[in-house]
């Protein structure tokens, strides 16, 4: 099967591209990678590119009916309707809006260019529509920095908090949702559903802690494991990491190893981090993750991103990066960060310090970049 980019990175051209793959016999679609083979396996619908995680970049290949399958799933579990496009139409959130506004027929509302609340309320807003004298319910999938930006901007704009309420449901996902402003959006009268899942999986399978119908999870020595019809093909010709990252168990049954820790609660899954953003302080291993959630539970603190630093005394130690900081706070900031970190993580996870920036740089996926973050102060605490 032949494998094309889109036209261009324009969320109207990847709309097009991924409506001939999907609904269509058009060329298996080509996103964010570069160098790729012109050819790939029969039933393939998109290669996405990404560096997740791991900071390494992987060719991710999706099948049709993998991506229709986590569509369908999510339209069981939150309903149809008119989809916002607002996240990048070249990374999996995107992707799915697209898919899932196609399966509805209906075409995606689009936000394009760098995301601004002013103009997603104005997308928002403008998709009201009735059928047959009923509204037609409205979804958008953000990342949290995108929700908060929103949250900010609607207490003093309220329009904006008209278009967060708007929303049948808005999919949160790509990162870790901070509590406090998960309560300040249903404060705002936004109805949030937190996603979880990757590229690996089409996308978020995991709604609210609870898998979509069809999707499977386990707890492997700690390992957070996916199954179902959602599940992406593999790597892009790499069979050895295929077959690493997606093992078959003994009854025939595919598997993805997601590298996330976590446990399962009454058929709730809660994930504690990635099981590799761990550093050893003191012969401790302490879980980055984990101290970052404590982090975020503090007030003005729920963008603040921790990261690994170098410590003289321990070997490595943590450091707190908060956007908007005034420097003269500092110190006030590290003795609450450090008092919150003990009580949840336990005194030896207390972070060494706290770093004000003026703001965090980021993925265009939205998310901080955090492979940026380390290069410039991974160093600190040294001497």
């Amino acid at each position: 099967m032949r494998l094309e980019p889109p036209a261009s990175g324009d969320p109207r051209d990847v709309l097009r591209a991924l409506r001939a793959a999907v609904l269509g016999a058009g060329p298996a679609v080509a996103l964010g990678g570069v160098g790729l083979p012109t050819e790939v396996p029969a039933g393939t619908a998109a290669v996405v590119t990404t560096s997740g995680s791991s900071g390494v970049p992987k060719s991710v290949v999706i099948s049709r009916n993998a991506l229709i399958s986590s569509a369908y799933a999510t339209a069981a579990r939150i309903g149809e309707g008119a989809w916002l496009l607002a996240v990048p139409a070249t990374y999996v959130a995107g992707v799915q809006v697209i898919v899932r506004a196609l399966l509805a027929d209906r075409e995606p509302a689009v936000v394009a260019g760098p995301f601004r609340p002013e103009p997603f309320a104005a997308a928002a807003l403008g998709m009201a529509s009735h059928e047959g004298g009923a509204r037609v319910p409205s979804y958008t999938s953000l990342v949290p920095a995108q929700l908060q930006r929103l949250l900010d901007a609607a207490e003093h704009d309220g329009t904006v908090a008209q278009a967060l309420r708007s929303f049948e449901a808005i999919l949160i996902g790509g990162q870790a949702l901070a509590p406090a402003v998960r309560e300040r959006a249903l404060a705002a009268g936004a109805r949030i559903v937190r996603t979880y899942g990757s590229t690996e999986t089409s996308g978020g399978c995991v709604y609210d802690g609870v898998p979509l119908d069809g999707v499977d999870l386990a707890i492997v020595d700690g390992e957070v494991r996916l199954s179902g019809p959602s599940l992406a093909d593999g790597y892009l010709g790499e069979p050895e990491r295929t077959a690493s990252v997606f093992p078959v168990d003994d009854e025939g049954r595919r598997w993805y190893r997601t590298g996330d820790g976590g446990d399962i609660v009454d058929g709730v899954l809660r994930v504690t981090g990635r099981l590799d953003n761990v550093i050893v302080s003191g012969g401790v291993n302490v879980s980055l993750d984990r101290v970052e959630a404590a982090v975020r539970g503090i007030r003005g603190l729920e963008s603040a991103v921790v990261i690994a630093i170098a410590d003289a005394m321990w070997g490595q130690g943590s450091a707190v990066i908060v956007p908007g900081l005034a420097p003269d706070a500092e110190d006030e900031t590290l003795a609450r960060v450090r008092d919150a970190v003990a009580a949840e993580v336990g005194p030896v996870a207390r972070p060494a310090r706290v770093i004000a920036v003026d703001e965090l740089p980021t993925l265009t996926s939205g998310k901080p970049d955090r492979a940026a973050l380390a290069r410039r102060f991974g160093g600190a605490g040294l001497g």
